[in-house]
């Protein structure tokens, strides 16, 4: 199905294309200032940190619905060995092989391409078999570190877990925004729990995959007008899966990563931020969300931490 005119006219709303000159690759991440680091900073009160990763092990999220996008593998390759001779200190080493959106994760700014072309009007052909990203890798990333905002709509909707076909609107947002108790600002990274991985947690893989609630096709509009620096959830697909629009694959992604130049976040485990959250009466901390830098990578495995 072609894009219909609905989504290129959200595309022209939401362009930063040469918002941040013709050479830029870091999209909205230009908006996490030093000032804005600061202020995220001395917003911490308790120091509790809370992890918002995933595990990585190779019965993750990942079922085989997206080609080649494979659990972590994990072997070893050296176990106790006296490499320098008898008697001397043993060593142990282990590799891993593994999608770099495996589990909980950054989608670069290439990750996804619309009309041949991929943000700043760089083209889609840039990605090459033998050296990935040539440009706007997810080594380009500058330090992920701001203000974080929980936006927990299930618990606006007053439940634990949204339905598998809830399209979370800005209305939604607007709802989980005025319960967390203040505004999102320019250079905020939101993370948006829908509740959703509560399946994978209880061992359910597929019940986590499919169908699941996720962003509307309605929602970039809503982060753009807040100059919001990056957006993550606790799904596996980040937008409604399937689709809102029968056969309009991946719109949301295009709208983000092309369009707007903002990475997003898919498998962040928001439960117990959620319940952290909720019991200090609060909704915002100090995020630190840094991107491996994979040269050439179109997304990156994150550990994401937050700081009440």
């Amino acid at each position: 199905m072609a894009l219909p005119q609905e989504f290129h006219d959200i595309a022209k709303r939401v362009n930063n294309w040469g918002r941040w000159g013709a050479d830029d690759e870091i999209g909205t991440l230009n908006l996490i200032t030093d000032e804005v680091v600061r202020a995220a900073a001395a917003g911490i009160r308790t120091g509790r940190r809370i992890p918002l990763a995933l595990p990585l092990q190779q019965d993750g999220v990942q079922t085989g619905m997206i080609p080649g996008r494979v659990n972590p593998l994990h072997t070893m390759v050296a176990i106790n060995q006296e490499i320098f001779g008898p008697g001397t200190v043993a060593t142990s080493d282990d590799a891993v092989t593994m999608g770099l959106q495996a589990a909980t994760h950054w989608d670069g700014l290439t990750h996804v391409s619309h009309s041949g072309r991929l943000y700043n009007n760089r083209p889609a052909d840039s990605i090459t078999a033998h050296r990935g990203a040539t440009s706007l890798g997810i080594e380009k990333a500058t330090p992920i570190v701001s203000r974080g905002v929980l936006l927990d709509v299930a618990r606006a909707h007053g439940t634990d877990r949204l339905p598998g076909a809830h399209a979370v609107t800005p209305e939604d947002l607007d709802a989980a925004e005025e319960l967390a108790g203040t505004k999102v600002r320019a250079g905020d990274i939101v993370l948006i729990r829908t509740g959703q991985i509560q399946h994978y947690l209880a061992g359910d893989r597929q019940a986590y995959a499919f169908p699941s609630p996720g962003l509307s096709l309605r929602t970039p509009e809503w982060f753009h007008a807040r100059d919001v620096a990056a957006v993550a959830n606790d799904t596996l697909t980040f937008e409604i899966f399937p689709p809102e629009i029968d056969n309009l694959w991946l719109p949301v992604h295009a709208l983000d990563l092309v369009e707007m130049g903002m990475l997003q976040g898919q498998n962040w485990n928001l439960e117990e931020l959620s319940a952290a959250c909720a019991a200090a009466g609060r909704a915002t901390f100090l995020l630190s969300a840094m991107a491996e830098p994979f040269v050439g990578g179109t997304g990156t495995p994150v550990a994401p931490v937050a700081i009440l």
